[in-house]
């Protein structure tokens, strides 16, 4: 009957699981990557970020508007970043640099796979079964709206160790954007694909591979990428208050000893990070639900 169901399951959902493809990740990103480069997108992205320093410059040392006069400009931050002798000791030729965004990368890596290891499935439950919904829903509304820095006293009271106190702060910023896009995937799905399933005999399994996964997938992978996100957010919070490492106490200490320099320099950091974790999620996403493009026909 399960195999008659699986069969059967295919035509009559439109075939939400697709087979592999013939081409693989890499060669898929790759040619994204290509497509990319021919369109006007990098030129419009080029000019977006020259008139951004360009307006840095003009706030900052031309116009030397109130607000910004104390801001170091681009081409001071520039010339520290790269320096080999760097005056406040932080730049691309220093070890110390690396060992920063080494350790608040394993800090959002650590606490982004906790999130999207309980988020997820937490998430499709919920979406799927509306009796466990009833029961989480209140929790999750309850404890979804504290701001993570009131959660800083519990964290250390909690976890022995600073770095634990750390991840689990980073934990609580990304959690709760995976769990809600993911639930909101599955309430997204048309109902028409579970009673199809139902009335052809398909087993609670098979309906969740075949509906409640490939149907939630989009918004699961859109999730992810604002989850990486609040976890950069969280970090860096938690690395102010806690760390002795890491691109959050860097930006901390060097506004304590006054090295406005090496603030931009984390900062510029930190998002140039988090946008390649965005990239990498995306292309991802883009690649397991490439049944989704063909269906939009794109």
């Amino acid at each position: 009957m399960i195999e008659t169901a699986s069969g059967s399951l295919k035509p009559a959902l439109g075939e939400l699981s697709q087979g592999r493809p013939r081409a693989g990740f890499f060669s898929r990103v790759g040619g994204g990557a290509k497509r990319w480069l021919r369109g006007p997108s990098p030129w419009l992205n080029l000019l977006g970020l020259v008139g951004f320093l360009v307006l840095w410059h003009l706030t900052t040392r031309v116009l030397k508007l109130p607000l910004f006069v104390k801001l170091p400009g681009p081409l001071d931050t520039v010339k520290e970043w790269f320096s080999i002798q760097p005056v406040y000791g932080i730049s691309i030729f220093t070890l110390e640099y690396y060992q920063h965004i080494g350790l608040s990368c394993l800090r959002v890596f650590l606490a982004f796979l906790l999130a999207t290891g309980l988020g997820v499935p937490l998430g499709l439950l919920m979406g799927w079964k509306k009796t466990f919904s009833d029961y989480a829903f209140p929790i999750l509304e309850l404890l979804r709206p504290i701001p993570m820095l009131a959660w800083v006293p519990l964290a250390i009271l909690m976890w022995p160790t600073r770095e634990s106190s750390i991840v689990f702060l980073t934990f609580l910023g990304s959690f709760f954007a995976t769990l809600l896009n993911s639930w909101l995937g599955v309430k997204s799905i048309d109902q028409a694909y579970f009673r199809a399933a139902a009335c052809l005999g398909a087993s609670e399994s098979l309906i969740f591979r075949k509906i409640v996964w490939p149907g939630a997938m989009p918004f699961v992978f859109t999730g992810l990428q604002i989850s990486v996100g609040y976890a950069w957010f969280s970090l860096v919070a938690g690395e102010m208050l806690a760390g002795e490492f890491g691109l959050g106490y860097l930006i901390w200490d060097s506004y304590i000893l006054v090295q406005y320099p090496v603030i931009i320099i984390a900062m510029l950091t930190l998002g140039l990070v988090g946008s390649l974790n965005s990239l990498a999620i995306r292309a991802l996403g883009n690649f397991l639900i490439r049944w989704k493009k063909r269906e939009s026909g794109q």
